[in-house]
């Protein structure tokens, strides 16, 4: 087992986990990619093949993977859709309340799909970042909701739409704390350069 942040001081080992959560998706998978890291969502087939999906893990998941890295040398298992919920064809043009959301069955491209949730929600139903968490969620734990269940799931994650903002959403959370002025980016820059060079030092490839 190795713990690549015993190499640093207490105080550089809380820097490097601050600074990690600067690096963008691009940074982080570059690291990932060079390490063995997975951050691809792997889908199961019903001939039992397993395939990497177009899907990748959210910022926060894969930034997890990367600070057990750190301190075990471990790259993890890759999130893994089971084979009960994945859905090659296209779902029904109307689906019912009652019907399920299988995996690749949401996306806004699927109108009747929109339109059931839109019509659950009284109106309220939006596409963006909570549907999709919301759905990745339930699939990444085997379950394919009915649209029901989803809509209900929705209402509730949109009113906490809050919890979403984790530390790893550096700009968001640096924004909610007055901190994201007109140098964001140029300091976001330099944190995530910082990091990356540590990061170099500490766990080579």
């Amino acid at each position: 087992m190795s713990n690549f942040l015993s190499q640093l001081t207490a105080s550089e080992r809380a820097r490097l986990l601050k600074e990690l959560n600067y690096m963008n998706l691009e940074e982080i998978r570059g690291f990932c990619s060079e390490r063995g890291i997975p951050y691809r969502i792997m889908a199961e087939s019903a001939n039992g093949k397993v395939k990497a999906t177009k899907d990748t893990d959210r910022k926060p998941i894969v930034l997890a993977r990367v600070r057990r890295y750190l301190t075990t040398g471990q790259v993890g298992q890759p999130t893994r859709i089971p084979a009960q919920i994945v859905r090659e064809e296209s779902p029904p043009a109307r689906p019912g309340p009652r019907d399920r959301l299988y995996y690749r069955w949401y996306a806004k491209e699927f109108e009747g799909v929109m339109r059931l949730l839109r019509d659950l929600t009284a109106g309220r139903f939006k596409d963006g970042a909570v549907a999709r968490v919301l759905a990745m969620e339930f699939w990444t734990r085997g379950e394919a909701p009915t649209f029901e269940e989803f809509a209900r799931s929705w209402t509730k994650a949109k009113a906490e739409e809050y919890r979403l903002l984790t530390p790893e959403y550096a700009y968001l959370t640096d924004l909610k704390h007055h901190r994201a002025d007109g140098e964001w980016k140029a300091v976001r820059k330099a944190k995530a350069k910082s990091a990356l060079k540590t990061l170099a030092r500490v766990a080579p490839v």
